[in-house]
């Protein structure tokens, strides 16, 4: 273990004027020692540096503290106190020296702070404690850090003290820190071979991380003999913005200073351990080699073709020199397919919510049909389809604002407005039972307000379920859907966590699937039976009864379990016939309802004839 302590101070060793006193207490412990400072005017100041961590503790301020050389050896078996003098003291940051003019700095975590920090950092790297300096910054202030704001600085920075490392080193030499582990491999320019083998260092004693085949062309062409291969250990920095992804790998960076190799004409080859807990319980998803990409801070795949795949490895061959990991991704659709299948969506979606409105309008401004309890149950259906349209419809523009906020109504939307059409398909199924099953002694009191209840309540309690752990775990936001042929993501306000969301979807719509079948069955038994009586007198045309049949199975949903035979793999059929029947919904439901209006119309006036002929009589 290094003692906190024996590290370069950024601002030079000379002690100034002393504007303050106080002491330094050094204890060991068990496996580490405790510092604590206090000084006669400011807060106390401590700090543990052990196996397991590196604090430092103002107050109810977390903080960084940097101290230049000295040798405390011949303290390490006793509790010493010395004395220490404060040179510049302001309200987040103050420097003090130790006897035998040893200089220190400590910073609070705080943003702005530890950008300026950082910074200031970037400007001088001259040792290779420079890079510990960075890490020790992570490790004390991390929750500062993985904030969204400082962490594209911290990357920069940390990259910027790796290629410093390099750089300094004159021989192939093996860098080991708890956070990361480097080496710097020297390369024979001279050589004859097309590769050059680079295993990945271990972190903290891990199996083998993986196996590089670095091409050595590049290096002879630019006469660059140095390399470094960096092995993450600690890596939630890089994983920000993953999206839905998973990392199954440990993170590889590969660094030449100075170059950034492009478009490699040998490609180089990585050969990954990957974690299998994660590749046995992920039907779902594949692997995928990616690169992080300094410049949009995301995970691409631009480069990089996944090769080989068991399920203990990986092998990735790209064209580049970056941060690499194998990621487990949604299983995707090439790219052409998506621009077709989303034209699809699209012009379905804006008839069917046309289509939705006419519905309402006109059952609104329709006495006649708003005594109909069946058209009721038609038009809360078509609401909820109305509302599902256009949100899904809304779903990229939304994505592509910086506004979060608004990403997340819009995904919040999109579920309750699809758990709405599914429970309004249940009603639908409910009722029809009721109608056309038991049609006898048949009487619910408030039987509208009920089935409200039901259709707009159920989505709202499991939809506010999950809204009320958003804070501390987000089902909803932006959603990078990525694509198969090509390294561009689509950006949607959907589910953040889709293995979680199309559980509860998948799980609420078998049930309802499973429900509405069985009564779509029992109906249609029903009205082959009303066409076996018919047939007899000559007035059923067979025609009319698949209608009815199909006009049934639109409005009780059945076209979504579609979703069943696309389950673990692409189907194209599947998906095509999916977003052609299923985003004509509105549509069909209109049809239904017209068709309905006209047959009541009709049969209203055939009966007004009958009675006119019956008075004239």
């Amino acid at each position: 273990m290094t003692l906190l302590l024996l590290l370069i101070m950024i601002y030079g060793l000379d002690g100034g004027e002393c504007g303050d006193c106080g002491s330094l207490t050094l204890t060991n412990t068990t496996n580490g020692f405790e510092i604590e400072i206090s000084l006669t005017s400011g807060p106390d100041i401590t700090v543990n540096d052990t196996a397991e961590q590196l604090t430092c503790n103002s107050g109810k301020n977390s903080c960084y503290i940097e101290c230049s050389y000295r040798d405390f050896t011949e303290t390490f078996t006793k509790k010493t106190e010395l004395g220490l003098c404060v040179q510049n003291q302001n309200k987040t940051t103050f420097e003090f020296s130790i006897e035998n003019n040893t200089s220190c700095i400590v910073v609070y975590c705080l943003p702005d702070e530890i950008r300026g920090l950082l910074e200031t950092k970037e400007n001088q790297m001259n040792s290779p404690k420079g890079l510990r300096n960075i890490l020790n910054i992570k490790k004390m202030c991390r929750d500062v850090i993985l904030n969204e704001a400082i962490v594209d600085t911290y990357i920069r920075v940390e990259k910027a003290a790796i290629q410093s490392v390099i750089k300094m080193t004159e021989q192939s030499k093996k860098y080991t820190h708890e956070d990361l582990s480097m080496i710097v491999v020297m390369m024979n320019l001279s050589t004859t071979d097309i590769y050059v083998p680079i295993s990945a260092p271990s972190v903290l004693g891990a199996n083998k991380v993986a196996e590089t085949q670095i091409p050595v062309k590049p290096f002879q062409d630019n006469i660059i003999n140095k390399i470094g291969v960096v092995t993450y250990d600690s890596d939630q920095h890089l994983k920000l913005k993953l999206g839905s992804k998973i990392v199954t790998s440990k993170i590889i960076r590969i660094e030449v200073p100075g170059y950034d190799f492009v478009n490699l004409d040998k490609r180089l080859t990585i050969k990954f351990k990957v974690n299998q807990s994660f590749t046995n319980n992920s039907s779902n998803y594949t692997l995928s080699c990616q690169f992080y990409a300094d410049e949009t801070r995301t995970w691409k795949s631009d480069g990089c073709l996944t090769v080989n795949t068991r399920d203990d490895a990986v092998e990735c061959s790209c064209d580049h020199m970056t941060p690499f990991a194998v990621l487990l991704t949604d299983l995707k659709i090439s790219e052409l397919q998506w621009e077709i299948l989303s034209s699809i969506s699209y012009v379905g979606c804006s008839l069917s919510a046309f289509f939705c409105a006419c519905s309402v309008l006109g059952f609104m401004f329709n006495r006649n049909s708003r005594a109909e309890v069946s058209n009721s149950i038609h038009v809360s259906l078509s609401g909820a389809l109305f509302l599902l349209n256009i949100s899904f419809m809304l779903s990229e523009w939304v994505a592509t604002l910086t506004e979060n906020g608004a990403c997340v109504f819009i995904a919040v939307m999109i579920h309750y407005s699809l758990l709405s059409c599914f429970t309004w398909m249940a009603v639908e199924a409910l009722h029809l039972y009721l109608l056309l099953i038991r049609v006898f002694n048949i009487y619910i009191r408030h039987y509208i307000i009920k089935l409200s209840l039901i259709g707009w309540g159920v989505p709202a309690v499991i939809v506010g379920g999950l809204l009320s752990v958003q804070n501390t775990h987000p089902f909803y936001g932006m959603y990078s859907m990525s694509l198969s042929d090509t390294n561009n993501t689509n950006p949607v306000c959907l589910f953040i966590k889709p293995q979680v969301m199309n559980g509860v979807n998948v799980s609420y719509f078998t049930v309802v699937f499973l429900f509405n079948l069985g009564i779509l069955i029992s109906v249609s038994r029903q009205i082959f039976k009303l066409r076996h009586v018919g047939n007899k007198q000559g007035k059923m045309p067979v025609w009319k009864d698949a209608g009815t049949v199909l006009g049934l199975m639109c409005l009780l949903g059945t076209t979504w379990g579609l979703i069943f035979f696309g389950m673990g793999y692409t189907n194209y059929p599947v998906l095509y016939l999916f977003c052609i029947l299923n985003t004509m919904q509105g549509f069909y439901i209109f049809m239904w309802m017209c068709g309905t209006a006209r047959k009541n119309r009709a049969q209203t006036s055939q009966s007004k004839t009958k009675s006119t002929l019956d008075v004239s009589k």
